[in-house]
């Protein structure tokens, strides 16, 4: 899409108030069901699956809202003041201002954490909004984050370093300048872990998971059947898939299990 079409939203109070770009296509009838695009960590809005889903969707009638966080893309922000705090209120207000009618909510990586995220948030705070969200779709879904899949697999040094100096760079494969992960986010983190406080999600939950993903490992994936309540989760495995899943034939399973809560 033409950077003329990005549009923003004002979220948070204050010096906590923020610009979040966003992307937004509403679906061809108020009855037909739209996607709320979560994105992964360090990237945006108009990533190759985020562009992909636009292509898919379009044609089919069906809507697609998509945004950065803070920190990300065209939105307002630093990436390492951000936390997972400020990403689940940015993610609750474009539900609730942005979009329209029924939604699945698709999310990738940490995407698929804010996508759990929002629905408890909602089923919580807000149930006569939550009825709006008819499944979710989680591509390789990097649940509880900040702990499982940081904290918790950092050595001793990058912990010590965290708590002493506040910051540590962790390297990435996506940068060479690698992550800079905080003090801040890690603690914040911990009020948003999904594993000691599960929810019964109430609706389809279905994942997309690479085996050969290093990134979220796929017993990470496979885990979050045991971490949810009720018998809602369903894992499309790929054998030979890594974290991105974004070649031609990994984006069809995405687009099939889209169809399948269509």
């Amino acid at each position: 899409m033409a950077g003329d079409d990005v549009m923003f939203l004002d979220v948070g109070e204050g010096d906590k108030r923020r610009h979040i770009a966003y992307l937004h296509a509403g679906a061809a009838a108020p009855e037909t069901p739209s996607l709320l695009w979560l994105t992964g960590l360090k990237s945006d809005m108009v990533s190759t699956k985020a562009e992909a889903l636009a292509h898919w969707t379009a044609p089919r009638g069906l809507g697609l809202t998509r945004f950065d966080y803070s920190g990300h893309g065209r939105s307002d922000g630093v990436f390492e003041d951000a936390t997972v705090s400020d990403w689940l209120e940015e993610s609750v207000a474009v539900f609730r201002e942005v979009t329209k009618g029924p939604q699945i909510l698709v999310g990738s990586s940490t995407g698929g954490h804010l996508a759990l995220l929002l629905l408890r948030r909602l089923v919580e705070t807000a149930p006569d909004q939550a009825t709006r969200v008819r499944g979710l779709v989680l591509v390789a879904p990097a649940w509880d984050l900040t702990e499982e899949l940081m904290w918790n697999r950092y050595t001793d040094d990058a912990r010590r370093e965290i708590i002493e100096q506040g910051r540590w760079v962790q390297p990435s494969a996506y940068d060479p300048a690698g992550y800079v992960i905080t003090r801040q986010f890690i603690e914040d983190g911990r009020r948003h872990l999904i594993k000691n406080a599960a929810f019964d999600p109430g609706r389809p939950v279905l994942v997309l998971q690479g085996v050969q993903d290093k990134d979220v490992p796929v017993e990470h994936a496979r885990a979050l059947a045991d971490v949810l309540g009720g018998d809602w989760v369903r894992i499309t495995e790929v054998p030979d898939g890594e974290h991105r899943l974004s070649r031609p034939e990994d984006l069809a399973k995405l687009y099939g299990l889209i169809e399948t809560l269509l």
